[in-house]
């Protein structure tokens, strides 16, 4: 297979890698991405690969909180002076408060009313193109619930309550007292915001990540040239290790380090005179997995002068 200067590129900028080992990479594994990046941390020339896709879509991600239920959704558009535009921080705002009552379902959320307006909110969105002069879409949608309990929510870089870059929920089931569950709730959510887990804890992680974890941690610890029983103990010390990483109560505490978020959430409990389970989270970075396609600048300036 032919190894092209953008599939290094890629490469390069997914895992730090110098640029001849990009090459290389690819080269040993048929151009095959998952592969060469495999090959790449197996040789100790690649970062982790805990990365969230390129940031490359503006919009707002909306947060709406009902108690025991609360909704998060995405609306993007092509630039951020759009986002701080009024019209479209309440169009964000009113379809967050909607999704609460579609359970967050996108196709449900579309073809709801829109507050205040005989339109769908597909068409309010179609009116807003018109009106605001962009590209607007609702991208994602979720909604998490307890019978019990609090959901909090938080949102980073925040351009007016409930609206910001990024946005968490946390769901918390427990028959504790309110203000002690949305307090916690609230810091843990901004532990997720900063910490950006996988799963809530190790059995919530895909097994097939786990075990390309594994794969990759083996055949570090066999170039070592230790024995096989000492390579297993290596193999289950990183795993132990990625879990502290990526899991959600084995990770330290954004507010207190000292502590996981599991014992943050057990040291809670006191005040809020019942037992706490973290039974889900959601985090929304805008924009995370779109790439726009990256413009010639002078290229486009000499389309234009017709040369």
């Amino acid at each position: 297979m032919s190894i092209t200067a953008a599939m290094v590129k890629e490469l390069r900028d997914k895992t730090g890698a110098g640029m001849m080992d990009c090459k290389k990479a690819l080269a040993e594994n048929d151009g095959d991405m998952e592969q060469a990046t495999d090959w790449l941390r197996t040789k100790g020339l690649a970062k982790a690969a805990k990365k969230a896709g390129r940031v490359a879509a503006d919009g707002l991600i909306a947060v709406a909180s009902q108690g025991a239920r609360a909704a998060i959704v995405e609306v993007n558009s092509e630039t951020d002076f759009v986002a701080r535009n009024e019209t479209f921080q309440e169009l964000a705002a009113a379809i967050a408060k909607v999704a609460i009552e579609v359970d967050g379902d996108r196709d449900k959320l579309l073809a709801a009313s829109f507050p205040g307006s005989q339109n769908t909110i597909e068409m309010q969105i179609n009116d807003s193109i018109a009106t605001i002069g962009e590209n607007i879409n609702l991208r994602r949608s979720q909604m998490l619930s307890v019978d019990a309990g609090h959901v909090a929510s938080y949102v980073h870089s925040a351009a007016a309550p409930g609206l910001g870059k990024i946005g968490v929920l946390v769901a918390l089931k427990s028959d504790g007292n309110a203000d002690a569950l949305a307090e916690i709730g609230r810091q843990v959510a901004m532990h997720v915001a900063a910490a950006s887990p996988l799963a809530v804890g190790a059995d919530d992680l895909d097994p097939e990540i786990v075990e390309r974890e594994r794969a990759v941690y083996a055949e570090q610890a066999r170039e070592s040239g230790k024995p096989d029983n000492i390579v297993e103990k290596m193999v289950e010390g990183r795993i132990r290790k990625y879990y502290e990483e990526v899991v959600l109560l084995k990770q330290a505490f954004v507010i207190d380090t000292e502590k996981t978020v599991e014992k943050a959430l057990k040291d809670a409990e006191a005040t809020a005179g019942a037992p706490i389970e973290l039974t889900g989270f959601v985090r929304f970075g805008l924009g995370e997995g779109i790439e726009k396609e990256e413009a010639d600048f002078a290229a486009e300036v000499a389309a234009m002068s017709g040369q």
